[in-house]
């Protein structure tokens, strides 16, 4: 008979072997914090800390937890929540009998948007280029007191900020669901500032911000260039975070010090915890991505392949997720098998449009589909007929090449604060018009086919 002192060796030994198998952040985080529950004829009953963490336990650790205990001499396991739960009929044993699925858990913060359901650590690939900001990342998300409570990450788009962001918020709410967790952009707190003078209610903004928020996730704060009277709300609402002692994380394109038109009140309070920038990943960073990705869209991708994509596609981590699922997408509709021809095939089209798109071709291509001049586009016009065009090629030249803001927006004649604007204004506008959609829609195709 096997005691229930032995089952608790035999998670030990479990314990030690998954180490050794899985990164050790993955381990700090997952497996770690398991406790035995009971042991009743050689089947474990493991408690994890919360649902999310049962969930994330099942879904990536579960099988390998299972094959372990039958290797160290139990028989099975079985999950639950919480250190005070028992096992429930939604929580059977793996090895012995089918898991029931888990409904997908939609996380939503106290106030701003959804997180993103895949931004979470355990889907975070860790690599030299990212490993401080991964660190100072999960530090803050996992210490509900800590001396750092402020951080800005920083980095090009398409690198992992907005993800490392939102993985704080994952970690925070599922570690400590009474915490009240704000997940906004720079844009929707100016936009929300707005409304509230408009609506006579700015007294329940402010409160909102200042005294019934833990945990800000404020992203792109480069967009508050220029916007005088949201810089000073936000360093007072800032203030009264600091001194609560309440957790802030940023996220920007830019360093404090690089973003235009910011006063230097707000400047110095971004600059006040921890800035960590990302980098682009080296050669064995994009391996291990285009894997994860692969594995989690079910995709059977050869080693060669996934080399060669690594070693093409080498912008950003979006150019990688692009690759992998142009190249799913083609060997599908052709009933072609994923090789090395088949891949050249595609990455050879994304790298030659990449290459050959600027900013002085997407300002001709869109004067010739609106019929406007160069020098229209360019100039200080108001006019309707010529500010729609002159947002639109700004929005494509974000979209399509490596230009910084300032660079895009000096190609205009404009301030890096109207680009921005412009960009929002194109993002809003495909929201709402279907008629702007299907313009995006007919640049982006001509873009991508490198019919310009």
């Amino acid at each position: 008979m096997i005691t229930e002192d032995h089952m608790g060796n035999i998670w030990k030994q479990v314990k030690a072997t998954i180490q050794n198998q899985i990164p050790s952040h993955c381990y700090r985080m997952w497996i770690d914090p398991i406790l035995v529950r009971e042991a009743t004829d050689g089947v474990l009953t493991l408690a994890c800390p919360n649902a999310f963490s049962l969930r994330r336990v099942q879904e990536n650790y579960g099988p390998l937890i299972a094959q372990e205990i039958r290797r160290h001499g139990g028989s099975s396991c079985r999950f639950v929540a919480g250190n005070g739960h028992k096992p429930t009929s939604d929580n059977l044993p793996f090895g012995n009998e089918k898991q029931l699925a888990l409904q997908n858990m939609a996380f939503k913060p106290a106030a701003g948007r959804f997180l993103h359901k895949d931004y979470t650590f355990d889907q975070f690939v860790v690599g030299r280029n990212n490993d401080f900001a991964y660190s100072a990342s999960l530090s803050i998300a996992s210490r509900r007191k800590s001396e750092q409570s402020c951080l800005y990450l920083m980095s090009k788009t398409g690198l992992g900020k907005s993800h490392l962001a939102q993985a704080i918020g994952h970690h925070i709410i599922a570690a400590y669901p009474d915490e009240r967790v704000y997940y906004v952009t720079a844009e929707d707190f100016s936009n929300e500032m707005v409304s509230s003078f408009r609506n006579d209610c700015f007294d329940q903004f402010k409160g909102k911000y200042r005294s019934q928020c833990d945990v800000l996730l404020l992203e792109d704060v480069h967009y508050l260039g220029g916007k005088d009277r949201t810089q000073q709300e936000l360093a007072t609402t800032l203030d009264s975070l600091f001194e609560a002692g309440k957790k802030i994380i940023f996220s920007s394109c830019y360093r404090p010090s690089e973003i235009p038109r910011l006063n230097d009140k707000l400047r110095s309070r971004f600059s006040y915890g921890l800035v960590s920038s990302i980098e682009p990943p080296d050669f064995k960073t994009r391996v291990r991505i285009l894997e994860k990705k692969a594995k989690v869209k079910g995709l059977q991708i050869p080693r060669d392949v996934t080399h060669y994509l690594a070693g093409e596609l080498t912008e950003d981590i979006r150019q990688l997720e692009s690759g992998i699922m142009q190249v799913a997408a083609k060997s599908s509709l052709l009933g072609m098998p994923i090789n090395s021809q088949l891949a050249e095939s595609v990455i050879r089209n994304i790298i030659r449009t990449r290459k050959t798109i600027t900013v002085d071709v997407i300002k001709k291509m869109v004067c010739r589909h609106y019929n406007v001049s160069l020098q229209d586009l360019v100039s200080r016009s108001r006019k309707q007929s010529i500010v729609r065009p002159r947002q639109m090629a700004i929005f494509l030249s974000r979209r399509y090449t490596d230009a910084p803001l300032q660079t895009i927006g000096k190609a205009f004649n404009r301030y890096h604060a109207t680009a921005m604007h412009s960009i929002a204004a194109v993002e809003k506008g495909c929201q709402k018009s279907n008629a702007l959609r299907k313009q995006v829609a007919f640049f982006t195709e001509k873009l991508d086919q490198g019919d310009f």
